[in-house]
């Protein structure tokens, strides 16, 4: 446990200044529920942000996003690639995407709120990505390149959630 968070302290230390959009807590637990707390540190090239759009990786299911004041909410839901299961029931179809549309003026930062369920057979060290779109006045910035091992760093990382071993089989 020392060795990985020294070496997660390590590769903070090395990251550039650069602010990319990405989780507050980027470690979950497999088969348990996950509060994604998504921070949007700036605008575009000086433009506000006006829509913040989350697209959700097979994995985690059960969404549901926390509304913001000023600002609406809408949800694309469609049938996951396969069946999750649910307290006992099978859910096949859920939220896959989230759309906050409003005003996030460039000097400012702010948190977009959502929470799920991780499927309890994702193997510890997966790493789900979610590709964001933040979209301003004159363009989208995309925030939706998955990182290669061994390859260069993206200049637009989709955030990730790492998956860690589960301590227990069921939700509490």
């Amino acid at each position: 446990m020392k060795t990985t968070f020294l070496a997660a302290l390590a590769a903070l230390v090395a990251m550039p200044a650069v602010a990319h959009v990405s989780f507050e807590t980027r470690e979950a637990e497999a088969g348990r529920s996950y509060k994604a707390v998504l921070t949007i540190p700036h605008g575009c090239d000086g433009e506000a942000t006006q829509a913040v759009a989350v697209t959700l990786p097979e994995g985690i299911f059960d969404v549901k996003p926390m509304p913001k004041p000023g600002w609406t909410l809408e949800t694309d839901s469609g049938d996951y690639a396969r069946s999750y299961d649910n307290h006992g029931e099978p859910e096949t179809s859920g939220v896959r995407r989230i759309v906050w549309t409003g005003e996030l003026p460039d000097a400012h930062f702010d948190e977009f709120v959502f929470r799920g369920t991780l499927s309890g057979d994702l193997a510890p060290g997966t790493v789900l990505y979610f590709p964001v779109e933040q979209s301003c006045a004159s363009g989208v910035e995309s925030w939706s390149e998955i990182p290669v091992e061994g390859g260069e760093r993206p200049a637009m990382p989709a955030p990730g959630l790492t998956i860690r071993a589960g301590e227990h089989a069921h939700h509490h």
